[in-house]
């Protein structure tokens, strides 16, 4: 079967423009494009293009209002180390397809070292997460054993990424 490479023209460089859209962009994704266009010095059509383009050549995923977990009810952290009983294809992509449906966990990374997965999960309160690893994540397949880590404090959450 014939790989699906992309096609060369259609690889988006970055030049430094594009790189101070996507930093006020990153700052603040509800920018209108005139704001946008003023702040990185250039006209709304040029920045409105560039813009779409960026979307269009993956640089931006999507836009998304960040909820502050406490007034939602979610101001626990919790962080899972997670180690599978095998190491085997099956084994990890069994875990990963169960883990996508659940919709307290925020992120799930495949990791190398002493654990398999690690995953950032938001709840109520210990007995909230409790109840959920209990009831569902001892319950996903291939899982021998959790280690849970109550985060006592943010100290960088979310960070904007450096480029």
């Amino acid at each position: 079967m014939p790989s699906k490479m992309k096609d060369p023209s259609k690889t988006l460089i970055l030049d430094r423009l594009d790189r101070r859209i996507l930093q006020r962009l990153q700052r603040d994704g509800r920018m209108s494009n005139a704001d946008l266009a003023k702040a990185v010095n250039a006209s709304a059509a040029t920045c409105h293009r560039r813009t779409e383009q960026l979307f269009k050549n993956g640089y931006i995923r999507r836009v998304r209002a960040e909820i502050a977990p406490e007034k939602v009810e979610r101001g626990a952290l919790v962080i899972v180390g997670v180690v599978l009983d095998r190491s085997t294809p099956e084994s990890f992509g069994a875990f990963e397809a169960a883990i996508k449906k659940l919709s307290f966990v925020l992120d799930c990374h495949l990791v190398a070292g002493d654990f398999d997965f690690f995953l950032k999960i938001r709840v109520r309160d210990m007995a909230d997460f409790n109840r959920l690893h209990g009831e569902q994540l001892i319950a996903l397949p291939a899982v021998r054993q959790t280690r849970t880590f109550f985060v006592m404090k943010e100290v960088v959450d979310n960070a904007l990424l450096d480029f």
